[in-house]
């Protein structure tokens, strides 16, 4: 499992011109699945996206978590992330898992985010989707859980 993690001031998904998700301060998680993926990993890592401390405190200083903040998740199903583009000039995408391994795993990882507390909006699987993006600070992390 995949994670790409951006502090946003707020982030959008239309489909057909209509929003499906926006958040305001939060994050905007972009997620991708392999084949290997289990319950375990996406778990661990909604865990991970709860606890991380990536919000100014009064000094400055990245200690607050999105709870802290009243912060929200935007979550983008992304099988890109598996691309390889080691060679030529069409990535593969044979990592990425399937959709019916995937969905599920997604699902559980919106699911599991909610149960940790944290209002949660999304994308929908599979769509091609506009996604809008504010990045504060900017903040982007790569969280990977083999």
């Amino acid at each position: 499992m995949k994670v790409v993690l951006q502090r946003v001031s707020q982030a959008r998904v239309t489909i057909d011109g209509r929003v499906v998700g926006s958040i305001g301060q939060g994050f905007c998680l972009l997620v991708g699945f392999t084949h290997a993926d289990s319950s375990a990993q996406v778990d661990w890592m909604a865990e991970k996206v709860v606890g991380l401390r990536l919000f100014n405190d009064a000094a400055g200083k990245m200690n607050l978590g999105l709870a802290d903040v009243g912060g929200a998740v935007l979550v983008v199903s992304q099988f890109t992330l598996y691309g390889d583009a080691a060679k030529g000039r069409r990535p593969s995408f044979i990592d990425a898992a399937r959709p019916e391994l995937a969905i599920p795993l997604y699902e559980r990882f919106l699911a599991g985010l909610r149960q940790l507390g944290l209002a949660v909006a999304a994308g929908e699987f599979g769509a091609n989707m506009q996604v809008e993006i504010h990045n504060d600070g900017p903040v982007t992390l790569i969280l990977e859980r083999p």
